[in-house]
């Protein structure tokens, strides 16, 4: 038995990086029996055969694991949002803030084509990477053209594995190609009728790259909370999380209980107030959200 980290998946195979090289494998059929599916990123035993195949016979225990994309063992995720052309969106961002923080993923958020704005539109965009910044968030403002902020997201690959996701046709791909030059991912125009990207990754793959290691993942324009739960969300933005502790009632919503401090502290602009109507339109969404029933 070998062990081994899956760095792709695609059309029912398994690729498996051991230390030595990558061995294509298939899953045993005792995963789908127990509705178990590996994922791209999960460090696995394979029993590799005589014409050199494997199989995947035992997966060790995850660190976290993301639904959409499908990965694994994710040490951070690199939150690629547009500042134009699909436009800049603070709540679709908020959103993908929630999903990593939820599965306790360190987010850096990257906002691209920053070279297509005029003075007045890029000064909307320094105020929102200001606001993120207080929260504590890196921020990099990037565009393809000259290459702007790309060098300095290099530091924070190097013994990580990063997941790549936000927005489609945010530019996640053309961000890759120019962090590893020949990379050569497929990259396509925003469609005009849409006003959205064309998805133009269709499986996981980690990428390996200034020391470490890069997942591009599908885009996709929206984000549901199907794991999270009303009391947690206030822990998924770090503003809140510090204030309520001090909250008059344990287990408060910070919507409508009295002497709230989170309340207090979106009134004194303390925390941003687009942050907190955020807030509320995702625990609406979740206490609308249909009960789930397991079979």
């Amino acid at each position: 038995m070998t062990d081994g980290k899956i760095i792709k998946a695609l059309s029912g195979f398994y690729y498996v990086q051991t230390d030595d090289k990558v061995v294509e494998c298939r899953g045993r059929g005792l995963f789908r029996k127990k509705k178990i599916t590996p994922l791209v990123g999960d460090y696995v035993e394979i029993d590799i055969q005589d014409d050199g195949s494997g199989y995947i016979t035992s997966i060790y225990d995850r660190n976290n694991e993301l639904i959409r994309p499908p990965i694994a063992n994710i040490d951070q995720a690199f939150i690629v949002t547009s500042a134009i052309n699909p436009a800049f969106s603070d709540l679709l961002l908020d959103r993908f803030l929630v999903l990593a923080e939820s599965e306790n993923i360190q987010p850096i958020v990257i906002i691209t084509k920053m070279d297509l704005l005029d003075d007045q539109e890029r000064l909307k965009i320094k105020q929102f990477q200001h606001a993120y910044q207080e929260i504590g968030y890196p921020v990099f403002l990037v565009s393809s053209k000259g290459k702007e902020g790309i060098h300095e997201l290099i530091p924070y690959i190097e013994g990580k594995t990063t997941v790549v996701a936000g927005q489609s046709g945010a530019g996640k791909s053309t961000l890759l190609n120019e962090l590893k030059p020949g990379l050569n991912l497929e990259t396509k125009d925003i469609s005009k009728s849409l006003g959205r990207g064309k998805h133009t990754t269709r499986h996981v793959e980690l990428l390996s790259m200034h020391g470490g290691l890069i997942a591009d993942t599908p885009g996709f324009s929206s984000l549901e909370f199907q794991k999270l739960e009303a009391q947690e969300l206030s822990d998924c933005f770090p503003e809140m999380r510090e204030k309520s502790p001090y909250c008059k009632f344990r287990g408060c919503l910070h919507h409508q209980e009295p002497k709230c401090a989170v309340k207090q502290a979106v009134e004194q602009k303390e925390i941003p107030p687009f942050r907190y109507e955020h807030y509320l339109h995702f625990l609406q969404e979740i206490q609308n959200r249909k009960p789930r029933y397991e079979r």
